[in-house]
């Protein structure tokens, strides 16, 4: 009877010893290469107390992830601001010593990464796109088209408010170069010289890996997710651009596609893929950070 049991439990320990780590483990967010996060429009790394990737960077790092935060342009060209990025790149892995970085990139962010990804694929291990405009967004087409030249000096005005408060004064604001950027006709003309997992048909997936670089990407597909928050109204409004096509209020859910497409319905807006405004999003959806810490050891598991 006792050596049965004996035998019972050590089958039981090799069975737990073979499941996958849980999410809080130690190690679960370790990646070989840093991760860097890039910020979207009239975005920034932090201003106080509160980050763009809300509770996100600490998230990672409580797994053992290194993971930097980047600052580019708040309103600029995906050209712009993927050069901005690429010297920080270069920055980042001359501090750590590492060969390679693993990007990730929201909204603007996406194709900022893939910008650097294109022009230099020996520095990159991954990009992967939250929410990118990746095939343009209906919102910025409207924008474009109804938006008179004062609108562009005031979002001119607030992209460099919002620089100086995050600490970094000095980058350019060009909004109308950033609204042609995100419009369908401007990633249309991006695709063409920096085409590394973009889907070739309307709604599918992407190359997962070119020129050594695995491309992902993931996103929301509900505009309104949380009473309490205060963006929400504002998302439902913007989605009606998208006449009717799944989206999550700035960018419909085909167009954010790169390369493997974990999933593109979450039941998240815009703002809430990046877990803001601070931290209020769906109370029925996984939580924000729970995903980025799912695609860190996602990375892991590649060895990247």
């Amino acid at each position: 009877m006792i050596k049965r049991y004996w035998t019972y439990l050590a089958a039981c320990l090799l069975a737990l010893a073979a499941l996958p780590a849980p999410s809080w483990a130690t190690g679960y967010t370790q990646t070989k290469y840093p991760i860097v996060l890039v910020h979207g429009l009239f975005g920034f790394d932090n201003i106080g107390p509160v980050d763009y990737f809300y509770g996100i960077a600490s998230g990672l790092r409580s797994g053992g992830a290194n993971v930097y935060v980047t600052s580019v342009s708040a309103a600029n060209s995906t050209e712009v601001r993927g050069e901005q990025l690429l010297l920080q790149v270069k920055q980042i892995l001359a501090a750590t010593g590492a060969t390679k970085v693993n990007l990730i990139g929201h909204s603007h962010g996406g194709p900022t990464a893939r910008y650097v990804a294109s022009v230099r694929p020996d520095l990159v291990a991954s990009v992967s796109s939250v929410g990118g405009v990746n095939k343009g967004s209906r919102v910025a087409d409207v924008l474009i088209g109804a938006v008179p030249d004062v609108t562009y000096t005031l979002a001119n005005a607030v992209s460099g408010f919002i620089s100086f408060l995050s600490g970094s004064p000095t980058l350019p604001q060009n909004a109308r170069a950033a609204a042609t950027s995100l419009s369908t006709a401007g990633t249309l003309a991006f695709n063409s010289n920096h085409p590394e997992g973009v889907p070739t048909s309307a709604c599918g997936e992407g190359a997962y890996q070119v020129h050594g670089v695995y491309y992902f990407s993931w996103s929301g597909a509900q505009p309104y997710t949380n009473v309490l928050d205060i963006s929400d109204p504002v998302l439902a409004l913007t989605a009606i651009a998208f006449n009717g096509a799944k989206n999550d209020g700035l960018v419909s859910s085909c167009s954010s596609h790169l390369g493997r497409v974990i999933r593109d319905d979450y039941a998240m807006n815009h703002l809430d893929e990046v877990n803001q405004m601070v931290g209020i999003t769906n109370l029925f959806e996984t939580s924000p950070v729970t995903i980025f810490r799912q695609q860190a050891n996602r990375l892991q598991g590649l060895g990247l």
